[in-house]
């Protein structure tokens, strides 16, 4: 019976970015793309409209935020944007 060495690697427990969205809701169409494609769910669609009379999303759990713009990506009307925070120690 042979024995394998163990291998030690680094833990992965690495802090993830974290970021605060803002919402420029009269600019905001309600495409729903910030809402559908957002990775990890920190939008949704609220039952506001806006002064044209589009649903405009709401931020549910802006904690989740990972920084990855993908929202900001994705939106045709340049109505939301991220801006990273800093990490507290």
């Amino acid at each position: 019976m042979s024995v394998e060495p163990t291998v030690h690697t680094p833990s992965r427990a690495v802090r993830r970015p974290r970021g605060r969205v803002f919402l420029l809701t009269e600019r905001c169409k309600g495409c729903r793309f910030c809402v559908e494609f957002c990775p990890r769910h920190v939008l949704a669609m609220s039952d506001r409209f806006n002064s044209k009379g589009y649903h405009v999303p709401a931020v549910i759990a802006e904690e989740l935020c990972t920084d990855c713009k993908m929202c900001e990506l994705l939106c045709p009307e340049f109505a939301i944007y991220v801006v990273r925070l800093e990490e507290e120690r």
